[in-house]
């Protein structure tokens, strides 16, 4: 890992919520944190609900961590696209991150810890 990239177990218990409802909820996540970005909160992909996700065509692409692909989260009333991220084939650096995904929240997705 690399001196401005950290990747350590995050406290307690977080869930995520869209459109209301909880896609997931788990004791298991890790915090991310690089150097003059926002901490990022990633989710085991057991503990969310996979069936409300539908991976798209977007992928990006980070120096540190590798490639993302992303996700759509379908919900009663709308699609959230690409609103999940996930690095499936991590760079050594980012190798605890393999198997979680990461969600961008926003006025119908949150992120938090309970």
């Amino acid at each position: 890992m690399s001196k401005d990239m950290t990747i350590r177990n995050a406290e307690g218990t977080w869930v995520v919520r869209a459109g209301g409802a909880v896609l997931g909820e788990t004791r298991k996540a890790l915090e991310l944190n690089e150097e003059g970005l926002a901490s990022v909160v990633y989710f085991p992909r057991d503990d969310i609900a996979m069936a409300f996700l539908d991976k798209t065509e977007k992928v990006t692409h980070c120096p540190k961590k590798g490639d993302a692909s992303h996700y759509s989260i379908v919900t009663k009333s709308t699609t959230l696209k690409d609103a999940a991220w996930s690095y499936e084939a991590p760079l050594d650096a980012a190798e605890r991150i393999k198997g979680y995904l990461a969600f961008y929240p926003s006025d119908t997705l949150a992120v938090e810890r309970l």
